[in-house]
């Protein structure tokens, strides 16, 4: 065998081909197999290479082989490789034109004969005829061979009849080629073939399809004539067709439930029964009167998906008929029904169509109509579309005016009659007439109210500023005054209302129009107004283009409606005293601009601000801001007095508070209203006096924030909730635990609320008991011991009175339960107030440590941040107090220690300042949490960093370097106390370094060396002659032999012992540092010593080792003393051993 293997070896080389083309061969047949590979930019890559390969080579045998494989590979196994075998076929062919398809097409045929493949394998050769045929298509050259595409045809139709595997994508592929070949070649060629599938075009979807494309196409050949020899009437959509057409929709229908898509079959048929003048017919019929008459499912969302295509092609009458008609009103009940959780929900998809159309549609007639008509869809009065319905922002300027002038009209007169209304089976199960149509016209009311706020605080939408001051005088003329009778100057008078306004409905409109004031707040200006600001200027919010706020144009307006009394009457009319406060706040308002003309400052525009917003709150809550803005007006005029000119204080003066503390109290004051707006403008104007706040306006903020008041609040929970008296006297450890479990209520739910209700229903069980035993003793239905078991049953009146007892009984247990419930309740929800109030408050104490970083003042907020923080920790866990514990810590050591700007005048504070650090480390290194350590020791740093201040600057004169830059702030520490805070940080070093659980880490050490090295060097130089006593040894060889030995553990020599030999220690330094010169021979001298030393240490002194050094706390630390040793070892044993190291 060996010998036939190398003759074969010896007679080979002659026919082989060289070594170069057995390499391009390698490389052709990889082509093929990039082909099948299931990445896309592969195969389309593996396509190029192909046509380039056999057009540089030109060798017919490749060219033959490459439509060997391709043919073979149009069946291919694995589905991602049949889409790249038939592209490349169908470039190969566009790119050799000289191949004939036919021939392509015989092979296609002959290789995947359905006749001959074998029964598991028909699928595989079903697709490859289907993919043969779409690379003839795919190779642009069908329409010049006309009996190919015939032989394509009939294939296709052969196929067609495999649904099951191939669907409708036979019938899809002669669309494509009727797409692309001539008429001439239709008519000649085709129409013969395709007749019986024209001539049964309402029997299925595809063959519809196909008529309908074929008279798309070839209008010259398919006349009336030939429609009637086809299909026995001149047209398509016709009274006798319809049911043929219901069923073919119906079809389609059911074809696409899982795809969630129009059929194209049925938006051709709409565009052809416009062409043919019979969409009324094809609509009412075929539709509303076909399709919607079966069960709610497919055939119903295929009519809402043919509405919603249909909005571009239909004018403006025909759009009418189709949004008002039957169509509508069963999406409307979808809508609805829809609600429920695992319901199909169409209406994305029609919000989908309807933004299209009006993004597309320039007709501002057709976009008012659609929106108009959605919005006329309604349950019981309410638009099933939302209030905030975004498709408005595409409209056109004209038509978002009519539209709100629709919506305006629509709230004024309501016309439920031009609605189109719809209930459901309950619905019109509870309907009551008049009460059914008040509340469907507050329903409507309410739903308009939120159209027209959503509109202006949608930035998207194209608003001018006329629209958005109409509809905000028109909510807020609705929601707090009404008409007596017409008025020239209030155009909101001049329409009647044809139903009053209830208090519900107005309630909603005070609601909205206080959203409506945020919204306007935040509105930028338009673009084209900005255009000609500064580029790096931001865009003003809240003023129109002239520059005036939103909210001055509405008091003014607030104004006009208050001076005209006998036209206009208010919900709610002022007080002479209310009336009075407003007057007065116009005046100061009038006062600030007339200043701000000749000095614009933000804390006029601020003051302005307040005074505007909390005049119109007056409207809302009058008795709660009439105090509040008399103090305002009062506070305001002291501030200007101050800041114009300063005068004496008089002696009855001297006693009131300044005007920036009234000021803190007021926006104090307004933090608690539960408005969002007041919120963001006491923001504002705290900013604008953060340079005149005093430690006593920011000792009013910090006592809301106090946690020691919060503790007592706390205790006042828990008492009441509590049944057990004993409770009371529980220390401060549980009281924070009770807090906790509170908080633990709030956050998880029901667990532990449930256990204590149980605890308490136990209790009260053991008092119910008893009125329950006293009631039956009373009526001898106990058995006693004396009449054991044999007493005699009650009569019926003593039963019955027994039971009414009882009853009374229970239902009076039942009214303590649920009292006992309310009250908790009721405390919780004002726990959560409380809390909520809080972290709006810490927007004021984070606007002071951004604006007045460096104030001594900021110094005041260390300690109560950090007893907040701490407090925090160990309170409770709910989603609340997470926030107000995440917020106060990122203020504190974000904003407050870690800011660059810090207060870099001390002045007379430096003892003040040195004992706070000295009692904060304290209180570190007592604490239980490194986490809560890790900010107290943030706030020791920021002490220091006050302490030492900015190092001075350097003399122009005098050229640094950079190492002598380094070297002066190195040396430079400021108003430090080095020595006290050296032993402060020593101290904790200490501490740090000899307990086990330490709240000190090694970062807040390293964080201390690296941003103060200067106070790093006393604490390392202290540890460091505490750790390494061997260098301090200094006695000669002699005096250590003479040493008396010693039975003590090495480590424990006497205190004194240690202390003298630490103040030897230091005096060494002291002159080592004094002479320099010296410096080296000591080192060299110490080096010796520790060399003699060591062999000293080996040399036993009668027949015992000497004493050894003190290892300097080692065993006391951490477990570094055991490999220190096993260092050790290795070395004296390398030089026992083989006598050198």
């Amino acid at each position: 065998m060996s010998v036939e293997m190398v003759e074969l070896v010896v007679k080979a080389p002659e026919p082989v081909r060289p070594a170069g083309i057995l390499q391009q061969n390698r490389v052709f047949l990889d082509f093929f197999w990039d082909l099948a590979k299931p990445d896309q930019e592969v195969r389309l890559k593996a396509v190029e290479d192909l046509i380039q390969y056999l057009r540089s080579n030109n060798k017919a045998d490749e060219l033959e082989y490459t439509f060997k494989r391709l043919v073979d590979g149009l069946a291919h196994t694995r589905e991602t490789a049949r889409p790249g075998f038939s592209l490349a076929l169908g470039q190969v062919l566009s790119a050799f034109e000289e191949v004939s398809l036919q021939t392509i097409l015989n092979r296609i045929k002959e290789k995947h004969s359905l006749q001959k493949v074998k029964k598991k394998l028909i699928r595989n050769a079903l697709f490859g005829n289907l993919f043969g045929v779409l690379a003839l298509h795919q190779s642009s050259r069908l329409s010049k061979e006309p009996q190919v595409v015939l032989g394509c045809v009939q294939l296709l139709q052969s196929l067609s009849q495999h649904r099951q595997h191939l669907k409708d994508l036979p019938s899809k592929t002669m669309m494509d080629i009727l797409t692309e070949i001539p008429e001439e070649v239709f008519e000649e060629v085709l129409l013969s073939a395709l007749q019986t599938d024209l001539a049964s075009a309402f029997s299925t979807p595809e063959q519809m399809q196909l008529l309908l494309v074929a008279l798309q196409r070839f209008p010259q050949t398919l006349k009336p004539k030939k429609l009637k020899k086809l299909l026995g009437s001149t047209t398509i959509i016709n009274a006798d067709n319809i049911p043929k057409l219901t069923e073919v929709l119906k079809k389609a229908a059911h074809s696409v439930k899982k795809e969630c898509v129009l059929p194209a079959v049925v938006l051709d048929l709409l565009k052809l029964s416009l062409k043919e003048d019979s969409f009324q017919l094809f609509w009412n019929k075929a539709i509303v009167e076909g399709m919607l008459k079966q069960q709610s499912g497919p055939t119903h969302y295929l009519s809402f998906r043919l509405l919603g295509s249909a909005l571009p092609l239909l004018s403006v009458e025909q759009l009418k008929e189709v949004l008002s008609g039957d169509v509508m009103t069963h999406y409307g009940e979808h809508v609805v029904s829809a609600q429920k959780p695992d319901r199909f929900k169409l209406a994305p998809e029609m919000d989908t169509y309807v933004s299209d159309f009006l993004q597309n549609c320039q007709d501002s007639e057709k976009q008012l109509v659609v929106m108009v008509a959605f919005s006329s869809l309604t349950n019981m009065g309410y638009p099933v579309v939302p209030s905030v319905w975004r498709v408005v922002q595409h409209l056109q300027p004209a038509a978002l005016q009519d539209y709100v002038d629709w919506l305006k009209s629509m709230f004024v007169q309501p016309q439920l009659d031009k609605l189109l209304d719809f209930s459901t089976r309950k619905q019109k199960d509870n309907q009551e007439g008049k009460e059914e149509k008040e509340n469907s016209i507050f329903r409507l009311r309410k739903w308009i109210v939120s159209r027209l706020t959503s509109i202006i605080d949608n930035h998207h939408v194209k608003k001018q500023e006329d629209l958005v001051m109409d509809v905000a005088r028109f909510v807020f003329f609705h929601a707090l005054f009404s008409a007596k009778k017409a008025s020239a100057d209030v155009a909101e008078t001049k329409v009647k209302l044809s139903v009053p306004i209830d208090e519900k409905t107005r309630g909603v409109l005070v609601t909205a129009f206080f959203g409506l004031l945020l919204s306007m707040h935040h509105l930028h200006l338009p673009e084209d107004s900005a255009e000609g600001a500064a580029v790096n200027q931001k865009r003003a919010m809240g003023v129109t283009a002239d520059g005036t706020m939103w909210i001055y144009h509405l008091v003014q307006y607030a104004q006009v409606l208050l001076t005209q009394p006998k036209s206009i009457q208010s919900s709610q009319p002022f007080s002479p005293e209310q009336r009075q406060a407003w007057d007065s706040m116009l005046e100061s308002v009038a006062s600030l601009k007339k200043k701000s003309k000749k000095d614009q400052t933000a804390e006029s525009s601020a003051f302005q601000q307040l005074f505007l917003l909390v005049g119109m709150h007056l409207f809302k809550d009058p008795e709660e801001l009439l105090d509040i803005m008399k103090d305002m007006q009062s506070c305001v005029d002291k501030a200007q007095q101050k800041t114009s000119k300063k005068k004496k204080k008089k002696p009855e003066q001297e006693h009131e508070p300044e005007w920036v503390e009234v000021m803190v109290d007021i926006l104090l004051s307004l933090l608690s209203q539960p408005s969002r707006h007041i919120r963001q403008v006491c923001k504002t104007v705290f900013s604008s006096i953060c340079p005149h706040v005093t430690a006593a306006a920011l000792t009013a903020i910090l006592d809301v924030l106090d946690p020691e008041k919060d503790d007592g609040d706390g205790a006042v929970v828990v008492t009441d909730d509590g049944t057990n008296k004993t409770q009371k006297k529980k220390d401060q450890e549980e009281d924070d635990d009770e807090e906790d479990d509170e908080a633990m209520e709030e956050e998880d739910g029901d667990e532990e609320e449930d256990e204590e209700e149980d605890m308490e229903e136990g209790e009260v069980d053991q008092n119910f008991r008893v009125e329950l035993m006293k009631v039956l003793q009373k009526q001898n239905a106990l058995a006693t011991e004396e009449d054991g078991s044999s007493d005699e049953d009650l009569d019926d009146d003593a039963m019955m009175e027994m039971d009414k007892k009882m009853s009374v009984l229970f239902s009076e247990q039942k009214k303590k339960t649920q009292a006992k419930k309310d009250e908790k309740t009721k405390l919780l929800k004002e726990k959560t107030l409380v809390r909520d109030f809080k972290i709006k408050v810490l927007d004021l104490i984070e606007v002071f440590v951004a604006r007045q970083a460096g104030s001594p003042l900021v110094l005041s907020l260390v300690e109560p941040l950090l007893a907040l923080i701490d407090r925090g920790m160990s309170s409770g866990s709910n989603q609340q107090e997470q926030d107000f514990l995440r917020r106060a810590a990122d203020i504190f050591r974000n904003q407050l220690c870690r800011s660059k700007v810090y207060c870099k005048t001390v002045g007379d504070r430096q003892g003040e300042l040195h004992d706070l650090l000295d009692k904060m480390m304290s209180k570190t290194q007592k604490l239980s949490d490194s986490s809560v350590g890790l900010y107290y020791f943030s706030a020791s740093l920021y002490v220091v960093k006050v302490l030492r201040g900015a190092p001075p600057a350097a003399d122009a004169k005098e050229e640094q370097t950079d190492e002598k830059a380094a070297e002066n702030e190195l040396s430079f520490t400021g108003n430090m106390d080095m020595d006290r805070v050296s032993a402060v940080f020593r101290e904790a070093l200490t501490s740090f370094m000899s307990r086990r659980k330490s709240p000190l880490t090694t970062q807040m050490f390293t964080d201390l060396f690296n941003r103060f090295p200067q106070c790093s060097t006393s604490p390392l130089e202290s540890e460091n002659t505490n750790r390494k006593p061997k260098v301090e040894k200094t006695k000669p060889e002699k005096e250590a032999d003479k040493q008396p030995l010693s039975k003590k553990k090495k480590g424990f020599l006497p205190e004194t012992k240690k202390r003298n030999k630490r103040k030897q220690l230091v005096l060494e330094q002291a002159a080592n540092q004094s002479t320099p010169a010296d410096k080296q021979g000591a080192d060299k001298g110490q080096a010796n010593k520790k060399h003699d030393k060591k062999a000293k240490q080996k040399r036993p002194a009668d027949g015992t080792r000497a004493p050894q050094p003190i290892p300097a706390k080692k065993s006391k630390t951490q477990s570094e003393s055991q490999p220190a040793k096993k260092k050790t070892k290795k070395p004296k044993q390398k030089k026992v051993v083989g006598g050198q190291m």
